[in-house]
């Protein structure tokens, strides 16, 4: 059992929504951009989160899509569920006949409660994780990569002429760091 590009181009692009929004109305064509994601693919989602009531959009210059709810008010399992996203370990669906017996009729796997167990605790911990908490972690690794490109981008200026670089004062210059 595995996510498909389906629910995780969904995830994707909802973080990207929500980190840019307080701008106004978000492209399709930049979240695709930005995210290297098609723009029909994206659109197909779109309409889906649209009916979903995750998203609102608005139409004509200026257009775009925003948030239909807080960021803290959506969770990972209500965007994987709004695409249509299958989250089901069990080989059968969650039907239960997922064996025959030699007598032809339909029963459970001897594993069916081991994978469903599962198929809980997924949507379980889905619905654990709010949008707002990935925006959080996302602004936090990319206020991390600045700093760390700050750092890698200091220069040392040799302020005394004629000293070596080991033992000459240093002037530390880092570049703005933006989220």
């Amino acid at each position: 059992m595995r996510l498909t590009t389906k629910g995780r181009f969904a995830v994707t692009a909802m973080i990207d929504l929500a980190m840019r929004q307080h701008s106004g109305p978000v492209t399709l064509a930049a979240i695709s951009q930005r995210q290297n994601i098609s723009l029909s693919y994206l659109e197909q989602l779109f309409g889906k989160l649209r009916r979903h009531e995750l998203v609102d959009s608005v139409r004509g210059p200026g257009g775009g899509y925003s948030l239909a709810r807080l960021a803290r008010n959506v969770t990972v399992a209500d965007i994987i569920f709004a695409v249509d996203e299958p989250l089901d370990a069990t080989s059968c669906g969650g039907k239960r006949d997922c064996t025959s017996g030699n007598d032809g009729k339909p029963g459970k796997c001897m594993t069916h409660e081991l994978w469903a167990t599962l198929n809980r605790k997924m949507v379980d911990y889905l619905d654990s994780v709010s949008l707002q908490d990935l925006v959080d972690q996302q602004r936090v690794r990319q206020l991390q990569e600045a700093t760390n490109q700050a750092q890698a981008c200091a220069v040392r200026v040799n302020r005394v002429g004629g000293a070596t670089a080991a033992n000459a004062p240093t002037t530390t210059v880092a570049a703005n760091a933006t989220v």
